[in-house]
């Protein structure tokens, strides 16, 4: 290429790197705190920046450099002679600093090269003050114990109902924002009803809490759901997803399993108020425990809810040690809140997490029983060994909670060791068959010391470990994960990751003053939960105004109260519910309520009982759906269509989306279609006027009484459609002809036909299945 035309390209390469820089740093009017926090402003530009190639991973770090740890980034460079990437006090002297503020583009970093941007001059502005100030590195706030912070103070503290709301306030005002009022006490009783039983409040509770107009109507509404056993089956479902709980083996032949009766527990330790520190002891060593029952080892049921394959041909060591990274995971994600697993192969190249950690980790789970493959295909077994056998004593005294019929013994996958322990090796690139140095069983260092002489070297020390007031993990992460439940989004809004790449939180007092005061109080879920929903911070309206929308979208500063659309689950139930179809038995198999043909036969080997889907009848149509069958290779098409979990690993957090196949589902799905059925054949026995039916319609199903607006246009669509049924231009019989309920030949077919409709067109209100 002529030099000419080089200089040119190069003249053209670095216009264009300072022209991006320029875009870049757009970014004013932020404010440059009075301290500089390495954990709250510097790391997240490094993690964000830097990590990649001067991070906790030595396979990917350039120049030998480590900017995570102060000791490396304060030690001269290696390969630049008298250079130091960080001198405290002086930025003008910082290799790191000049490079992030230079425009040059063979000198800048991060490199132009690298796609990851330049810094912004807010960013580098705060660099220079941090390293102005000392370059004081902070231990990462997730893996520093919580303190419990001062309440903040008030000017004005009429607003606040309990400790939660000053915290909340204190960040409204920062952000000059102010909190809505209580929500009307229709939508308050339906929120906090879906909220704390998953399901929407009778007739007879909002008459009652209407007409309770004592100051504590409120509390009183919020002990009695508390109460409830649906309490129970509400809180289990996100730890069913946590568990990856399924009704099948998953892989190619995906044959039953019976691990409903672990589910069975979850929803009886919720309703028993289980403290939180036991109910993960349980189910990380139940079995370990001294002298335990077979409750507790059913508890450790919670690690034997992954895959398992049952094809012929496979290596047993290789699905062996498949299911012990899954334990690992399950574990690390689902209780510790951090993403572990990215060791499996490599040192996490964020978080201070080595592979010898990963596989010391990893250790507490790989000497348990079960093998990689059970021989014999022909026939799949309902439970893989090691198993507990639950007999009708059993269910007569210690587990009358599991709900089974039959006289006959049950069989559940639970956790047990062997007596002799199996060495543990770091696997080269996490290949099962290339191990290299042996470990031993030890805790994530990072998060806080293993002590040897405290804790044993299985999973009861790890379980001691996990539950220790001073881990400054397990408390945060599950008073996150309720918040989330409650608000839609967490305090922290990466719910699996409390790492380096994780987000900062947004409350961050808030958040350990919760986490401590949860221990201090016994790890007492059910207080945690009322402390919650009795804040003013949850009561608020959901009401959005303009101004907050475009400060706050995400509603981050809570400035009002949570508007989001029920789980998958929910819609169902609140379905059933409203209608008076839905049965509520508590636990027991699950059940395979209408879905289309062919989806399962599609999907399997044909092999084994579940090769085409066998559809219930009678009851087992109307259970909540938490019972739905789950096949792990074709799981409940409804339910997976508004963002259910596949349940096939760990999940922390459910997506939210929107899609016509929604509405779709909403208006074709034979359960909704049956239930406003069945609703309008017992609204037509009532000797009451249509607009009075119509109206208790609505308010069975929205929760609050419809207004005269509303029921103008629904009488009108009912009228519309009852002339078109009369005229035969609509066909009754096969409106009505959908479910299995029984029909009331007794009654005016029109007349249920049309109301029918209505109420369909009720059900299929975004208010509806919305919880705002």
């Amino acid at each position: 290429m002529p030099k000419r035309i080089t200089s040119v390209v190069l003249l053209m390469v670095i216009s264009i790197s300072v022209f991006t820089f320029a875009c870049n740093n757009q970014k004013s009017g932020q404010a440059i705190p009075e301290t500089v926090s390495y954990n709250f402003n510097i790391r997240p530009i490094l993690s964000d920046k830097c990590f990649a190639c001067h991070g906790p991973d030595a396979n990917k770090r350039e120049a030998k450099l480590r900017l995570d740890i102060a000791d490396s980034a304060y030690a001269p460079l290696k390969e630049t002679k008298g250079g130091f990437a960080i001198v405290p006090g002086k930025p003008e002297e910082s290799e790191l600093f000049k490079r992030v503020s230079s425009v040059d583009p063979t000198y800048q970093m991060p490199t132009p090269e690298s796609h990851l941007g330049a810094l912004t001059d807010h960013e580098i502005a705060l660099m220079k003050k941090w390293i102005e100030q000392g370059a004081k590195y902070e231990r990462h706030w997730a893996f520093s114990t919580p303190q419990k912070p001062t309440v903040p103070k008030l000017d004005d503290d009429k607003w606040a109902k309990n400790e939660i709301d000053h915290f909340t306030f204190k960040k409204m005002d920062e952000m000059g924002l102010k909190p809505n009022g209580e929500a009307d006490k229709e939508r308050l009783l339906k929120r906090i009803s879906e909220d704390l039983t998953g399901l929407p409040p009778s007739l007879q509770m909002m008459d009652d809490f209407l007409n309770d107009k004592s100051d504590n109507a409120y509390e009183k509404a919020v002990d009695r759901l508390l109460q409830s056993t649906a309490y129970g089956e509400k809180m289990a479902v996100h730890w069913l997803d946590v568990a990856r709980y399924a009704d099948s083996y998953g892989y190619q032949d995906d044959n039953i399993r019976t691990q409903w009766p672990w589910r069975d527990w979850v929803i009886h330790a919720f309703n028993e108020n289980l403290p939180y520190d036991k109910f993960i002891t349980w189910q990380l060593a139940g079995d370990k425990l001294p002298d335990a029952n077979k409750e507790q080892i059913l508890a450790t049921g919670f690690f034997r809810n992954h895959k398992y394959t049952e094809e012929g041909g496979v290596i047993p060591e290789e699905y062996r040690i498949e299911y012990i990274l899954d334990k690992t995971k399950t574990y690390s994600k689902g209780i510790m809140g951090l993403t572990v697993e990215c060791a499996q192969c490599h040192d996490h190249k964020y978080d201070p997490f080595s592979q010898k950690d990963y596989y010391s980790l990893f250790a507490f789970f790989n000497n348990t029983k079960e093998v990689g493959y059970e021989g014999d295909v022909s026939q799949s077994k309902p439970a893989k060994n090691p198993l507990l056998t639950i007999d009708n004593e059993d269910r007569k005294k210690l587990m009358s909670f599991i709900n089974f019929k039959d006289t006959g013994s049950l069989t559940v996958s639970v956790m047990g060791d062997q007596d002799t322990l199996r060495k543990t090796y770091v696997l080269n690139r996490g290949v099962y068959d290339a191990p290299t140095y042996e470990v031993r069983p030890a805790a994530l260092p990072a998060v806080m010391s293993f002590d040897t002489a405290q804790y044993p070297r299985d999973r009861l020390g790890l379980a001691a470990w996990t539950v220790n007031k001073n881990n400054p993990l397990t408390a945060r992460v599950y008073v996150n994960q309720l918040w989330q439940d409650f608000f839609g989004r967490g305090i922290v809004k990466t719910t699996g990751d409390f790492g380096m790449q994780g987000e900062l939180p947004s409350h961050p007092e808030l958040l350990d003053w919760l986490a401590v005061d949860f221990m201090e109080h016994g790890w007492d879920i059910k207080r945690l939960v009322k402390q919650i929903v009795m804040s003013a911070t949850y009561r608020q309206s959901s009401k959005v105004t303009e101004d907050k929308l475009s400060i706050d979208p995400e509603n981050i500063y809570l400035s009002r109260g949570p508007r989001f659309r029920l789980s998958a689950e929910f819609v169902r139930d609140l379905v059933l519910a409203s209608s008076g179809l839905l049965v509520r038995t508590i636990g027991g198999p699950s059940v395979k309520p209408y879905q289309p043909k062919g989806l399962w036969e599609m999907a399997t080997s044909g092999r084994g009982v579940l090769a085409t889907y066998k559809q219930d009848h009678g009851d087992a149509l109307y259970r909540r759906g938490m019972y739905t069958f789950i096949k792990l290779t074709v799981p409940p098409p409804s339910m997976i269509m508004f963002d259910a979990s596949n349940r096939d690993q760990c999940e922390v957090k459910r997506s939210k989306t929107n899609t016509p196949l929604q509405a779709l589902i909403m208006m074709n799905d034979p359960t909704v279609l049956e239930a406003s059925r069945v609703l309008s054949q017992v609204l037509n026995k009532e000797q009451t006027a249509t607009k009075d039916k119509i109206a208790k319609a609505f308010r069975l199903i929205v929760s609050r009484k419809a207004n005269e607006k509303e029921l103008q246009v629904l009488n009108s669509y009912y009228e519309e459609q009852l002339k078109l049924y009369k005229d035969k231009k609509l066909d009754a019989a096969l409106t009505l002809k959908v479910g299995e309920y029984a029909r009331d030949e007794k009654l005016d077919a029109n007349q249920v036909a049309a109301l029918m409709k209505t109420i369909s067109t009720i059900y299929n209100l975004e208010e509806t299945i919305t919880k705002g």
